[in-house]
């Protein structure tokens, strides 16, 4: 069975390495300024006469409260109208964009990300979804993936409804922990009860799928609270859940600043808490996705693995991976074909940008031929936890083990540990590996030796 995992505390200690979450390959840590606007037209278009599908991401940085753990792109403030100007702009990006692409490509995956998407107030999320129906090929049937990011804090009935209606069907909660010490400690006061509305609220409304985040690693948590927290989040029954890592990076992430270090749970109870996690959620009948992630057995990426059709992009694993994902928004990602391209992620910069009718790119790649063999195996194991040579033999026309002839000692000696399995014709990952398998897809990455380490979060 795909979810099966074998807990090898001495494999874990040596293994757990800092590294990238590959999201994408190259990350985005290889980004740089020489990609700009043109790169960009010229990735549209070739996505507009290929009339690949589309995944839209739309980033709204504005949060009411500081989450002290928090390292997105956020804007926090009390002024509600400072979202107005943002979404004049953000319009902009939205035609500037739309008229490079086919009407006729249909948008098959949307997300509202931040920040706080709810935020806005009901007039702005209706404005901003008629905006984005007037330039892009929404679906009108319900049968997109259309999700955004909650705050039970900034949410109710009336708001659920209104996502509803303007076509949302998946809903990803963001929770942290529920005990109230560990909540104090992050300034992120959430009660059961809120959140416990908001999911009723979505079954109610017959949204699709529920997705709840949770965190280990944060101040105050032991492995016997964060138990009951998990506990209770499984009776909540969510369709998804995401367990993240805390990495505590004070010197990148200024918020963090204001978390007590010494209220860090040790390395040894951090891996008591996923362990008891993990215990948890298998016996509830979650299945392990793979980088932090579980969902139930009839969930559409329980079945894409299952059918080795799962791919990960920068919105996590996905179903939709064939897409073109268009980034909106002040610092969002696009991945149109061979080329990455990020938006400027300084609020000012991005609204200057768009004031004077220029796209808001600030950096990018484009991925040449190694990046793109590279990209294919990592997604592999990463997203199924195996890899045969043939496929890629086939899809670019080299000689596997002749290839990454340089590699096989490391890979030799990550089956002689029993992370994979090293056979004649594939790599397999196997249950002892598959917590680690950042680290077998690690192996891979030929930017890793260039970049501290630092900029990264640890496996585990």
């Amino acid at each position: 069975m795909l979810d099966a995992i074998r807990w090898d505390t001495d494999l874990i200690r040596r293994y757990d390495l800092a590294g990238p979450r590959y999201t994408s390959y190259p990350t985005a840590v290889q980004f740089n300024s020489q990609v700009g606007t043109f790169d960009l037209f010229h990735a549209l278009r070739d996505s507009r006469k290929a009339q690949r599908p589309l995944s839209l991401y739309v980033h709204v940085p504005f949060c009411a409260n500081i989450c002290y753990y928090c390292a997105c792109n956020k804007v926090i403030t009390k002024d509600r109208g400072r979202a107005q100007p943002y979404l004049q702009r953000l319009e902009q990006e939205i035609q500037l964009i739309a008229c490079h692409l086919d009407p006729t490509q249909k948008v098959e995956q949307l997300h509202f990300g931040g920040g706080t998407p709810t935020f806005l107030s009901h007039d702005e999320l209706r404005q901003l979804m008629a905006h984005l129906r007037k330039h892009f090929n929404l679906l009108d049937d319900d049968s997109g993936d259309y999700g955004i990011e909650i705050d039970p804090r900034e949410a109710d009935w009336s708001t659920m409804g209104l996502l509803r209606e303007l076509g949302f069907n998946r809903v990803s909660i963001g929770l942290q922990d529920l005990d109230p010490a560990v909540q104090r400690a992050v300034n992120r006061l959430q009660s059961l009860e809120e959140t416990r509305a908001v999911i009723d609220a979505a079954r109610t409304l017959q949204f699709r799928s529920i997705n709840i985040d949770l965190i280990y690693g944060l101040p105050r948590q032991t492995p016997e609270n964060f138990a009951r927290t998990v506990e209770e989040v499984i009776n909540l029954q969510p369709d998804r859940l995401s367990v993240f890592n805390y990495a505590h990076l004070p010197e990148r992430f200024l918020p963090q600043r204001r978390i007590n270090s010494n209220e860090l749970p040790t390395p040894a109870q951090k891996l008591e808490i996923l362990q008891r996690t993990i215990e948890q959620l298998i016996s509830a009948g979650y299945r392990y996705i793979g980088m932090d992630h579980f969902a139930l057995p009839d969930d559409e990426l329980a079945i894409a693995q299952e059918e080795s059709t799962l791919q990960r992009n920068f919105q996590g694993y996905t179903t939709h991976g064939h897409c073109d994902l268009i980034g909106l928004g002040v610092s969002a990602i696009s991945q149109i074909g061979d080329l990455y391209c990020q938006n400027s992620s300084d609020l000012t910069e991005y609204q200057n940008l768009l004031a004077s009718m220029q796209p808001a790119t600030s950096r990018g790649l484009l991925c040449n031929a190694d990046d793109r063999l590279r990209r294919a195996v990592i997604q592999q194991l990463i997203c199924n936890f195996s890899l045969e040579y043939a496929d890629i033999e086939q899809a670019f026309n080299i000689d596997f083990r002749g290839y990454f002839g340089d590699l096989w000692p490391q890979l030799q000696d990550m089956a002689k540990d029993g992370l994979i399995e090293l056979d004649r014709d594939r790599i397999t990952v196997l249950p002892a590996g598959r917590l680690l398998v950042r680290s077998v897809c690690m192996v891979f990455d030929a930017y890793l030796e260039q970049h501290n380490r630092q900029r990264f979060s640890r496996v585990i």
